[in-house]
Order: structure tokens, then C-alpha cells, then sequence
């Protein structure tokens, strides 16, 4: 496959006003997902700074984190950890709550998902507000993670939330 843009990737994501509810202007990342050279391409500029880090866990963050991160966790040849939703992981977990841009939520890692000093990429789709990345954070270093690097497909720079990010080093690909 040929290599990808950042310009190619920007161009695909779709925006749609209003939702979830007025007045958010929602990007759809769905086009970048449903072309093989985009999606592959969009991983590969992912984990690009990371793949000589000794990456040994791939955390991703519900829902469409998942996506990016399980395949990034595979070509750095690590472990996947998914954060989720307070509720949906089986097995005893930490919690933490958070803000959104428009709510609240819970999320949730699994206890034993990381060991202490694990060396840990966080992989997510969009940087908003920051809460959910935050509060991901929060809960990878009460397992005893060593974050390596935060990184986002897109980022909404006018929301700020890498300032809630501080101390960790971040990469986005597109900003909006």
C-alpha cells in the first residue's frame, strides 16, 4: 500500500453537525475505517515515534479507541488493554470518573491489566476536553504505568484538552 497523508486523512473524516445534540460538530471517522490504504496508513503514523519505544501494552480507550488501538497494539507487537465504561469489564476493576464536553461518564480498566513499570501507549481517536484521556491516565498510573507517549488521530485544539494531558507527551495527527 502507498503511503498515506495527513492531508488524505483529513480530507476523509466527515463532519456532522448537531450530534449527538446541538451545537457539536461530531467527526465522523468512519471513511478513514472503510478504506483499507486510509486505516492502514492512519496506524501506521500512530505508533510511527514508538516503534523502537519498547512498547509492551496498547491502551484504548471505549469505544472507537478500540479500533485504533488493538491494531496498533499489533504492529508494535504488544498486549491490548481496553479502558471502558463503568460496568462493562467482567473481572475486578478501577474507576474513574470524568466530564465530558456534553456529560458525564465513568470508565474503567481491569486490575491486573498492567504491571508496575509496563511501558504504555494510550491510543484514541479524538482528543476533545481531555476528561476521558485524563481520567485514562489517572487510572494507568495507579496500575504503575510507564506512559511512553498519548496519541490521537484528531484533536479539537479550541477545547484545550492537552492541557489536562500535562506531563505526558501527546501527538495528534489532524487538528481541528
Amino acid at each position: 500500500m502507498s503511503q498515506v497523508t495527513i492531508a488524505e486523512l483529513a480530507q476523509a473524516i466527515r463532519n456532522v453537525p448537531d450530534f449527538p445534540k446541538p451545537g457539536i460538530q461530531f467527526k465522523d471517522i468512519t471513511p478513514v475505517l472503510a478504506d483499507a490504504r486510509l486505516f492502514d496508513g492512519a496506524i501506521n503514523l500512530l505508533v510511527a515515534a514508538h516503534r523502537a519505544a519498547g512498547v509492551q501494552k496498547v491502551v484504548g480507550i471505549d469505544a472507537r479507541g478500540f479500533i485504533f488501538g488493538a491494531v496498533a497494539a499489533i504492529k508494535l507487537g504488544a498486549g491490548f488493554v481496553p479502558i471502558r465504561k463503568k460496568g462493562k469489564l467482567p473481572w475486578n476493576t478501577h474507576e474513574q470518573s470524568y466530564d465530558l464536553e456534553y456529560g458525564f461518564a465513568t470508565v474503567a480498566v481491569h486490575t491486573d491489566a498492567v504491571k508496575p513499570g509496563e511501558r504504555v501507549l494510550l491510543v484514541d481517536d479524538l482528543l476533545a476536553t481531555g476528561g476521558t484521556a485524563a481520567a485514562a491516565v489517572h487510572l494507568l498510573e495507579k496500575l504503575g504505568a510507564q506512559i511512553v507517549g498519548l496519541n490521537f488521530l484528531i484533536e479539537l485544539e479550541f477545547l484545550a484538552g492537552r492541557t489536562r494531558l500535562s506531563g505526558h507527551p501527546v501527538q495528534s495527527l489532524i487538528s481541528f
